[in-house]
């Protein structure tokens, strides 16, 4: 962690080592509110919730963490390590899985070859109910 820091110019904090070895190992994106807590229970609790906004917006303008930005206005975080992938999200809970595969590849080349553009990414979310809130719904 300390060499990708030192490549973007910047120090090696407590704060910036503990969220990028959250992020290492949570693999699903997560709201700077969710690193909080989960690094409040591994014994980083000296680390307040206004640092990790402000640990999370730098890394993410030095393009070490990738942050989007959902329909329901809610900014999730994660290591940007280059995969690919999109997500479906329940807009009650928040919870965030991963879709298997990328169903835009053949609409990003098609798009490409009618346009002249050269596509360098995009952007997917998927948004629904999961099946739990689903069923307390019901409820």
């Amino acid at each position: 962690m300390g060499d990708l820091l030192k490549d973007k110019d910047l120090k090696r904090t407590k704060s910036r080592i503990a969220v990028l070895t959250f992020l290492e190992t949570n693999q699903a994106p997560i709201t700077a509110e969710g690193i909080y807590q989960a690094l409040s229970k591994t014994g980083n609790a000296h680390i307040s919730l206004s640092t990790i906004y402000r640990t999370a917006a730098t890394l993410a303008e030095k393009g070490i963490l990738r942050k989007s930005v959902g329909a329901d206005g809610i900014t999730h975080y994660q290591l940007n390590d280059n995969r690919h992938c999109h997500y479906l999200a329940c807009t009650a809970c928040g919870q965030l899985i991963p879709v298997d595969g990328c169903p835009l590849h053949v609409l990003e080349e098609s798009l490409s070859q009618t346009t002249g553009y050269q596509i360098t990414g995009h952007h997917l979310e998927f948004y629904g109910i999961c099946p739990k809130c689903a069923e307390r719904n019901k409820k």
